[in-house]
């Protein structure tokens, strides 16, 4: 028996090794994901405000630290399907997603953003939950003039995500963000609808008292 374990102790040292390099990767990763998300959430705060100037600016401080992420990611590349290195991924494809089509941009390619295609996707589906908000908001300051362009962005991203059908461990849960994709666009149809109604009566309204 002595014979046959006599180099499980090399085994180990090797085995071990390999896990405190992944760990140690692991260490390095995970506070870069948390910062990128957490630029993500101020770009869109910034975009909602319309401060399009510190949105810019946020985006591109958030570029550099994606970047530094593929880095220390390529060292490990088991790291790059971990739930946490994708969801860094979705929220940064969508605050560079909403920033494109709320300032008039095409949507960004994902490989000129580095992520994933399935974090891409998701993130793109996310966009659409900001956008709607966008939307929401400038209907409520009377302001309809980006309604049919954003909510025809909107259903663009739809009609793309409803054709990957593939099984949620290849795209990380898109069947559900798709489905709630589905009923928001809805939902925002049906409010631009019923708000350029309202302000089609309260303008011959208008007319008619003159």
């Amino acid at each position: 028996m002595q014979k046959l374990t006599a180099s499980l102790d090399q085994y180990a040292d090797r085995i071990r090794a390999d896990l405190e390099a992944k760990d140690a990767a692991r260490e390095k990763v995970l506070p870069l994901c948390r910062e990128l998300i957490r630029y993500a959430g101020i770009t869109i705060r910034a975009i909602h405000r319309q401060e399009f100037d510190e949105a810019r600016r946020l985006l591109s401080e958030a570029r550099g630290v994606r970047e530094t992420l593929e880095k220390e990611v390529s060292k490990c590349e088991e790291l790059r399907y971990h739930g946490f290195v994708r969801d860094a991924q979705k929220e940064y494809t969508e605050a560079n997603t909403v920033f494109a089509l709320v300032t008039g941009q095409p949507i960004p390619d994902p490989d000129d953003l580095q992520v994933d295609y399935t974090g891409y996707l998701n993130g793109l589906g996310d966009t659409v939950g900001e956008l709607r908000r966008y939307l929401l908001d400038s209907m409520r300051h009377g302001d309809l003039s980006r309604c049919e362009e954003l909510l025809s962005a909107m259903d663009d991203i739809y009609t793309v995500l409803v054709t990957m059908d593939f099984p949620d461990a290849i795209t990380g849960g898109l069947r559900h963000t798709t489905d709630q994709v589905r009923g928001i666009l809805e939902k925002t149809r049906g409010d631009i609808t019923l708000t350029v109604r309202q302000q089609e009566l309260e303008r011959k309204l208008s007319q008619h008292e003159k």
